[in-house]
């Protein structure tokens, strides 16, 4: 079935919905989504895994549907993307993690907002990763409460030191330091949520950032792993996964306790394979690779008023299509300013055997601001699987890529070798071409969204008067210099900025916006500031210190050093 054919049957669903709108009830289904960072595809008991302790997500698998063959994105923020807009993430703005690459437009409509005009209370506990600045925050963008961290992940700029006990988060924008451990905090947040709406329609967002590195866990609960002969990462690793499951299991008491569990929507899924090596289940790769490995990862749901027990969906559907599948079941009212790459699965899930249309999914994802064809990238169709170059994610071209790395074509049948064990490029010329094709129109349709434009960070609005711009996050990069940042002064703006950096005696704030550098006198050496009046006008924006006659010193590394606060001044 041609890529056409797909978008159209999409489109009738879209009709179909737009038909019968509704606005949500009383008697409207809750949703619970949660989502858990760098857990594989092997990373739970009920995928063959004979250490790691999740009987809670066994028997929950096992009583709901078990989504067999479902992918995401093979890094993070690009699955978050996909999951909040039912869009491929290179249409929203976001490319990559990090650098400037994991902001997402404000004008994507997410699946909060979806929920959210419908009626729904909206709340997000946990990791967001899609933009910390206005107008791209959680809040922003639907999420009526939140309790998040910023940037990538617990521990990373712009948020240190921190860590994984009594973290600092970040609570509807405001800063609050937490009160044990990260996880069980984000899971008491939601808990308290859907106590106090529980007689309203929510929507619940639990996207931990366990089990993602750092590998920070209580020491006995890791311990007990390493006696079986583990590596400490596994142990740590699987410690993590047992306290989520432990979460989960609170989740559905609560869920029980207040009556809710039977029209309660309950979703679990990971965001990518595992980071590190480890049993992954038979599959091929890990985090980062477009490899199964990589991109196929647990997915579970139930909804007893609805759904039958026990079954399990064998169609591939990926993160994309929760949105219009949620948006089906729960019969709400959707205007969508975008169409979708998604397509609803919910005929699936309420009869396994209801034939899939068959479709291609695309993956692709790595370094840099420019993505290249054929770099990192996989098409999964109904039978076969195109790989290209599916080694190179740590780099922002494939000419600077090391020729070990650069694995070339490989096609691989998924039904009879799951695996990827047998590359067929070679002996199956006529289905390569095909599927480059396939991929190439691709490629070229979703560049043509935005040209792969990410958002600036806008200053001067008087929606936010303080902006942290975050070199490890948000950063300018040429190779591993920082120059500056991607922002939009909306509005002639007479601002501060502070350097979060100590300045040397003789050195000066040199700033640098429209293509001109201007240098400013240091009164207060241990928090340099200067004022400035601000032109509108989109551009790159840099900071930094320097000496008189000597050249400027970039700072390595990922901290929070040479990170900037801009400061609206009143007129």
């Amino acid at each position: 079935m041609s890529r056409l054919c797909s978008y159209s049957i999409f489109l009738l669903g879209c009709l179909a919905v737009a038909i019968y709108p509704a606005v949500a009830s009383a008697a409207s289904p809750n949703v619970v989504l949660v989502m858990t960072d760098d857990q594989g595809y092997g990373d739970v008991g009920i995928h063959g895994n004979q250490v790691v302790q999740t009987p809670t997500l066994d028997q929950f698998a096992q009583q709901g549907t078990q989504l067999t063959q479902f992918y995401c994105s093979p890094v993070c923020a690009p699955t978050r993307a996909s999951l909040m807009t039912g869009r491929y993430f290179y249409r929203t703005g976001v490319i990559h993690t990090s650098r400037g690459a994991a902001r997402m437009w404000s004008d994507e409509k997410t699946i909060a907002e979806v929920f959210r005009d419908a009626g729904y209370v909206t709340g997000i506990f946990g990791k967001w990763h899609l933009g910390d600045n206005y107008p791209m925050r959680p809040q922003d963008q639907g999420f009526q409460h939140s309790l998040v961290h910023k940037s990538g992940g617990i521990t990373q700029p712009p948020d240190q030191p921190n860590d994984y006990f009594d973290p600092l988060l970040w609570q509807d924008g405001q800063p609050v330091k937490a009160n044990g451990y990260c996880t069980d905090v984000f899971f008491d947040a939601a808990l308290t949520f859907i106590e106090k709406n529980e007689s309203k329609p929510f929507f619940a967002y639990i996207a931990t950032n366990a089990p993602h590195t750092p590998l920070i866990v209580e020491e006995n609960a890791w311990q007990k792993y390493a006696q079986k002969d583990l590596n400490e990462a596994t142990a740590k690793v699987y410690a993590m996964v047992e306290n989520i499951d432990t979460n989960f299991a609170r989740l559905l008491a609560k869920l029980d306790e207040l009556k809710l569990r039977e029209n309660t929507i309950v979703i679990f899924l990971t965001d990518n394979g595992p980071q590190q090596n480890r049993y992954n289940g038979g599959l091929k790769g890990r985090k980062s690779m477009v490899y199964e490995g990589g991109i196929h990862v647990p997915c579970f749901v139930q909804w007893p008023a609805k759904l039958p027990a026990g079954q399990k969906v064998t169609s591939r559907h990926a993160h994309l299509d929760w949105l219009p599948t949620l948006i089906e079941a729960t019969g709400i009212e959707a205007e969508l300013p975008h169409a979708l790459d998604g397509i609803s699965f919910w005929p699936q899930l309420t009869n396994p055997d209801f034939p899939s249309p068959e479709r291609n999914l695309f993956f692709q994802v790595h370094r840099g601001l420019s993505p290249e064809p054929q770099h990192n990238a996989a098409v999964v169709g109904p039978r076969y699987k195109l790989v290209m170059n599916g080694l190179t994610f740590g780099t922002e071209s494939l000419s600077n890529t090391p020729p070990k790395r650069k694995t070339g074509i490989e096609l691989f049948d998924l039904i009879k070798d799951p695996d990827e064990s047998e590359d067929l490029a070679a002996d199956m010329p006529d289905r390569v071409n095909e599927m480059l094709a396939i991929y190439e129109a691709w490629f070229a349709d979703v560049k043509g969204t935005r040209n792969f434009q990410t958002p600036p960070i806008p200053l001067g609005d008087p929606a936010s008067t303080s902006t942290l711009l975050c070199r490890y996050q948000d950063g300018i990069y040429d190779g591993k210099r920082h120059l500056g940042w991607k922002v939009n002064v909306v509005e002639p703006s007479l601002v501060q900025v502070r350097i979060h950096q100590t300045a040397a005696p003789g050195q000066k704030i040199m700033v640098h916006w429209l293509g001109n550098t201007t240098a400013y006198e240091i009164e207060d050496h241990e928090q340099p500031t200067a004022a400035l009046q601000l032109k509108r006008g989109v551009g790159r924006f840099d900071v930094w210190l320097q000496s008189a006659g000597e050249s400027r010193k970039f700072i390595p590394g990922n901290s929070t050093t040479g990170d900037v606060v801009v400061q609206q001044v009143a007129n």
